[in-house]
């Protein structure tokens, strides 16, 4: 875990030569300002399930006020099964696409892991603009300590919550490797100095 403000610093450096905008906040609460002030008016919205949004206040708020068009919102009412290509179809192109991710190296590579990939699509390509909201712990040396952290630190507590949630676990189908982006604008990482998510 990066403890040290000159060390987030410098992987906040990295990130920016990568073509990513970054802000460095204190807390989830400075996280959730930054990221509903980069929201255009009427735009559409989609994050995937994280729970780092959950810990800043936002996918409640996103959830619950009806002035942002958020996807997710509709795609919970509907069925999965019977609906599913509308569904995907609603959620590969968003506006902006607000998630977190598992892990960041120290040279500035993002990674982030899927079940089902849902979300995946959006972050590579799909969304007009990406937000991701990373905290501090999840600074690690190199993409191998990426994927330790993937199988004995995410994969454990999201397979423990799906088990308890609907009884049935999950898997480690796609992983992502955000290298830098092509153009300067498109993403923004929000690094958060308190632990946030998990």
């Amino acid at each position: 875990m990066v403890t040290e403000a000159a060390e987030l610093e410098a992987v906040a450096q990295r990130l920016r030569d990568r073509n990513f905008e970054v802000v460095v906040v204190d807390n989830g609460e400075q996280a959730k300002t930054e990221v509903l002030k980069r929201i255009p008016e009427g735009a559409s919205i989609h994050s995937g399930k994280s729970k780092t949004l959950e810990d800043i206040g936002l996918f409640k708020e996103l959830m619950e006020d009806e002035k942002y068009d958020f996807i997710r919102r509709r795609t919970m009412k509907m069925d999965r099964l019977t609906q599913r290509a509308e569904i995907n179809k609603m959620s590969a192109t968003p506006d902006v696409m607000i998630n977190s991710a598992h892990a960041v190296t120290e040279a500035g590579q993002i990674v982030i892991t899927s079940a089902s990939g849902s979300q995946i699509g959006p972050i590579a390509s799909g969304a007009g603009h990406l937000i991701l909201v990373i905290g501090s712990q999840k600074v690690v040396p190199d993409l191998d300590a990426a994927f330790r952290r993937i199988t004995e630190v995410v994969f454990p507590y999201e397979d423990a919550r799906l088990r308890e949630q609907l009884g049935v676990g999950t898997k480690i189908t796609r992983t992502l490797i955000l290298e830098q982006d092509f153009m300067p604008g498109r993403t923004t990482v929000i690094l958060v100095r308190e632990p946030v998510g998990i």
